[in-house]
């Protein structure tokens, strides 16, 4: 009897799937046409470096600095930066006080706010290797505890210096490793 039960269960569910799923020629007429770029267009996120938005601007924020562009980011938005980063981290407790790229609160927000990522052309391309700093960025680097270390690390950038529990997200690799010719990502699950 649980068997029978089973079948039926299976074959409404193969019989659902079926029914939404299935493939239609409705597109077919649009295969050809070219991409429509009229209207008007607004930027919507700035997302240059990952989680920099996201952790120091302040909610109320968000829009204005989502649509300011990036050369004025940086007088418009360092000082909030600044409140924000002393607010979440006690490694900025006292003056003086620096990271492990040798920048005080004031230096290293005044570096964040402009929300870009930079590139250069001279040196090997990296988010931080321990000696390049925001030179670029590879898929397999470590972006965000890269950021908790320069946020949570202190002086030396150590995880087990100041706050060992904040300096690191625990995520070692990618899920699947990058491929060595383009595209590079992994085919998804």
């Amino acid at each position: 009897m649980k068997n029978i039960h089973k079948i039926k269960v299976l074959t409404v569910a193969v019989a659902v799937s079926l029914f939404a799923f299935n493939c239609s020629n409705d597109d077919d007429d649009n295969m050809n046409n070219a991409p429509d770029f009229s209207g008007t267009y607004s930027q919507e996120d700035q997302m240059g470096r990952p989680a920099i938005n996201t952790v120091f601007v302040s909610a109320a924020s968000k829009d204005m600095f989502n649509v300011t562009i990036p050369s004025a980011q940086g007088a418009a938005f360092q000082s909030m930066f600044q409140t924000n980063l002393k607010a979440l981290s006690p490694a900025y407790a006292n003056p003086g006080d620096k990271n492990a790229l040798g920048l005080d609160a004031a230096a290293f927000t005044g570096l964040l706010a402009t929300d870009v990522l930079t590139v250069a052309l001279d040196k090997p391309t990296t988010f931080y290797d321990g000696t390049n700093v925001l030179t670029g960025r590879n898929l397999a680097d470590d972006v965000i505890t890269v950021e908790l270390i320069l946020i949570f690390g202190g002086e030396t950038g150590l995880t087990m210096s100041e706050n060992p529990t904040l300096s690191n997200d625990n995520v070692n690799a990618n899920d699947k490793p990058f491929l060595p010719s383009f595209p590079y990502l992994a085919s998804p699950w």
